[in-house]
């Protein structure tokens, strides 16, 4: 909406944002509902991943759940990011030179723990991805902070 007000109105694209103008010029939604909807997003990733860890226990298809409800709670932690910087930037710094080891390793343990508990039935190795999937999440995070890595 404020891209047509400038239009409409005149003024040149090239003057100066600041910042809070310049995230909201990215998408439609108000800076308010962006951050309402990552932090719905965010715990309900944290919420999927604790709810997966308390399925555990359960006999018989306990690992199951767990390994469907953990990849889902980090895929959601991961994805209300892009609320706040948009899907388009969020994928473009996914894959910058810095982080895009990081990134495949992260998705690639995302659908290694799926592959493990549903196709070969291998409780074991299930877990062994989620650990690999903490650990690749910790790495993608930890690449966000300069100097950090």
């Amino acid at each position: 909406m404020d891209k047509l007000r400038r239009v409409l109105s005149g003024r040149e694209d090239n003057e100066e944002l600041g910042l809070t103008a310049q995230v909201l010029d990215g998408s439609s939604l108000s800076f308010s509902t962006r951050v309402k909807w990552f932090v719905i997003c965010f715990a309900g990733g944290i919420l999927f991943s604790i709810l997966g860890s308390a399925l555990l226990f359960l006999p018989g298809p306990g690992i199951k759940l767990f390994a469907v409800f953990y990849t889902l709670g980090n895929i959601a932690a991961l994805s209300s990011t892009c609320f706040l910087m948009g899907p388009l930037k969020q994928l473009k710094r996914m894959f910058e030179p810095t982080r895009l080891i990081a990134t495949i390793v992260m998705l690639l343990c995302f659908v290694l723990t799926l592959c493990a508990v549903f196709w070969w039935h291998k409780k074991g190795l299930a877990i062994i991805f989620c650990i690999l999937q903490f650990l690749a999440m910790t790495w993608y995070s930890i690449s966000y902070i300069p100097f950090a890595r």
